[in-house]
């Protein structure tokens, strides 16, 4: 598989696992918006106090996934999937001796065909580890030492 072909591929794989979050998030929202609003006040006050609290807490945590979804596709809108060369940098396809990786948003694994990939954030350890690297780096990571063979 072309080295295009592959980012291109590994970006949409990102781009796909992020909209079927917000979909589900979307989803809550609306559900408690309509609980919300079919809610009548009953006879037992106490608890209708508690459905709607817990209807309310429930909005509130699905309205945090939301800002966290935005976040990330913000920073998936600054990834340009053109092939390029130097240190690893958000957008980078990253080929080591261990694993390989696709420095973006963190969506976890991706099968293709050229293997499987992790899509992994610039926050998280590993990425850490590997923003500003060159082709022949190693990087130790807890007990494990790995060489980066190719950067695209």
């Amino acid at each position: 598989m072309k080295k295009q072909a592959l980012k291109e591929e590994l970006f949409k794989h990102c781009q796909s696992q992020l909209g079927l979050r917000r979909a589900a998030v979307d989803n809550i929202l609306k559900n408690v918006a309509l609980s919300l609003k079919e809610e009548t006040k009953s006879s037992a006050g106490d608890k209708h106090e508690t459905g709607r609290a817990m209807l309310q807490l429930e909005r509130e945590n699905a309205g945090k996934q939301l800002a966290e979804i935005e976040k990330l596709e913000a920073i998936l809108h600054r990834i340009s999937t053109a092939i390029s060369s130097g240190p690893v940098h958000l957008g980078s396809v990253v080929h080591t001796s261990q694993a390989n990786y696709f420095i973006s948003i963190p969506v976890g694994e991706i099968k293709t065909e050229a293997g499987v990939f992790y899509a992994i954030g610039v926050g998280s350890p590993i990425g850490k580890l590997l923003l500003g690297k060159q082709e022949g780096d190693e990087v130790r990571f807890r007990e494990s030492v790995f060489k980066i063979n190719t950067i695209y």
